[in-house]
């Protein structure tokens, strides 16, 4: 060390009391090295802390050969051409490199020089620092292992994952999201994240960013949106996006995980499809079950037929201006009780018909006389009274008409059935409104009451106290009166028998 330098340097620190001996002991302690190389002379000076930082001691530091012995072989190039590059043109260097020396005691070290250059422009005076790097070096190499490690854990995430910065520019583009849209991840890093989106989802998508950047306000972030994706080929799917947000400095990113919903939605139609034909097979299973009482309720209108035809031939026999008059009033009963059968079949057809789901504006009334139609026939002749007490405040619900007689059918033929050996038959269907979007249907008997052993089960399917039903019915029931939004639950009622609710959403006036 050419140590006149260094004492000129802390003259003024000297007059405070501290020596040159005490700085060049508060740089050992510290684990600094000072050196310098008079060029001309080829001297070489080096603090007590060079010994330390090189493993030998420091007279034995007194040539750039005996330094670069100590230096690791794959780092020796390195060093000397930064060296070298400075001795030429003068100026000063930094580089990093390990050291192995004899004590075995290596690590990393940074030497900072600089090289002064005389009037002539050669290389006069060398002189520098070094110091120990091991604990930066840790701390990269953990750091790395942890990147690499994360980098693992994300390139095995399931979810596709993509990085865009507050401009909408892709950073990162993980292997997941490689497979759900077709890009490589270079291909698409660096790339418009629009990229990934319809066209007609562009712009808002831009006005978004926009607005993020003006106000700083997150109306996307920490929220799972469903939208529409667009992979390499320009087909379009179904995904569910989590957004979140992440600062980098002064740096905004957003990360979004996504989901393809394509599977989703295809088991969710098939499901509905599932459960369309469940509902179709659940309505020809009451047919079956109300096939008697139903041919009673035709055998009327075609037994009043066949006795008006039979009478008018009788009439026309013997023709007259009075008998053709009267044959005239048997065929319009005849045709009467024709259109009556006629309105029969076609309820049950419609009934049993497998459509599409579709809710309209239906009134209630209307519902509630088509289901006892199908379910009441010869309910008097077992001394069932049924009655039917409107509120007038119900008119029409938003309902499938043919699933919400599905339902009251099942309700009244379970209502009727429950009654068989009770000495009160009285049927009540009841109409209420219960709050201004919601309407209430209730079933209520005079049976025998829920069981208690299927009362907490009683809508769940294959649940049943018939010794030939299925226990499909309530289920299926509930599944349709949920679907329009409502509920369906049953409750004892004062006559100790059994009373069903159902509500179902009011339609707004003047909706077609």
């Amino acid at each position: 060390m050419t140590l006149p330098a260094v004492a000129s340097d802390t003259a003024q620190v000297s007059d405070e009391g501290l020596t040159v001996e005490d700085f060049r002991q508060t740089l050992h302690e510290v684990g600094v090295c000072l050196w310098s190389l008079d060029i001309p002379t080829g001297r070489v000076t080096a603090s007590q802390g060079c010994a330390c930082l090189f493993g030998i001691p420091s007279d034995q530091l007194t040539t750039f050969a005996a330094t670069q012995d100590l230096v690791h072989p794959d780092d020796r190039r390195a060093r000397a051409a930064a060296i070298e590059s400075v001795l030429r043109a003068g100026g000063s260097y930094e580089v990093d490199y390990r050291v192995r020396p004899p004590n075995g005691r290596g690590g990393w070290l940074r030497s900072r020089g600089q090289v002064h250059l005389d009037a002539e422009g050669r290389p006069r005076r060398h002189r520098g620092v070094v110091f120990s790097i091991d604990e930066q070096k840790q701390v990269e190499a953990e750091l790395r292992a942890r990147e690499a490690h994360l980098r693992s854990i994300l390139d095995t995430v399931p979810e596709a994952m993509v990085v865009i910065d507050e401009a909408g520019v892709i950073h990162s583009f993980n292997p997941a999201a490689e497979r759900l849209f077709g890009y490589a991840a270079d291909e698409a890093i660096g790339q418009d994240v629009g990229l990934l989106m319809p066209e007609s989802m562009r712009d808002q998508h831009d006005a978004d960013l926009a607005r993020y950047r003006q106000t700083r306000q997150r109306r996307v972030v920490g929220t799972t949106r469903q939208v529409t994706g667009r992979k390499r080929d320009g087909s379009t799917f179904p995904m569910e996006m989590a957004i979140g947000e992440m600062s980098s400095g002064e740096q905004v990113f957003f990360t979004g995980f996504i989901s393809d919903l394509t599977e989703q939605r295809r088991t969710e139609a098939r499901l509905q499809e599932l459960q369309s034909e469940l509902g179709h097979v659940s309505r020809l299973s009451a047919m079956g079950e109300m096939a008697t009482t139903l041919a009673h309720e035709l055998n009327q209108p075609l037994g009043a037929i066949s006795n008006y035809t039979n009478g008018c031939r009788r009439l026309l026999a013997q023709p007259d201006p009075e008998t053709i008059a009267r044959a005239q009033e048997v065929l319009d009963k005849a045709s009467q009780q024709a259109l009556r059968a006629r309105q029969i079949i076609s309820r049950l057809r419609e009934f049993v018909a497998r459509g599409e789901t579709e809710k309209r504006v239906e009134p209630v009334a209307t519902l509630i006389e088509e289901a006892g139609a199908l379910t009441l026939p010869g309910a008097g002749e077992q001394g069932i009274t049924a009655r039917v007490v409107l509120d007038p405040r119900v008119g029409s619900v938003l309902a499938d008409r043919v699933q919400v007689q599905q339902v009251l059918v099942n309700l009244l033929r379970n209502a009727r059935e429950a009654m068989q050996r009770s000495s009160r038959r009285e049927l009540t269907v009841e109409t209420r409104r219960v709050s201004p979007e919601w309407a209430e249907i209730a079933v209520s008997d005079t049976g025998t009451g829920i069981a208690e052993e299927v009362a907490d089960r009683l809508f769940q399917p294959f649940v049943t106290t018939k010794a030939a039903g299925m226990g499909v019915g309530l289920s299926i029931c509930r599944t349709i009166v949920e679907a329009h939004g409502g509920r369906l639950w049953a409750e004892g009622n004062a006559a100790g028998g059994a009373t069903f609710r159902l509500t179902l959403p009011i339609a707004p006036e003047g909706e077609p």
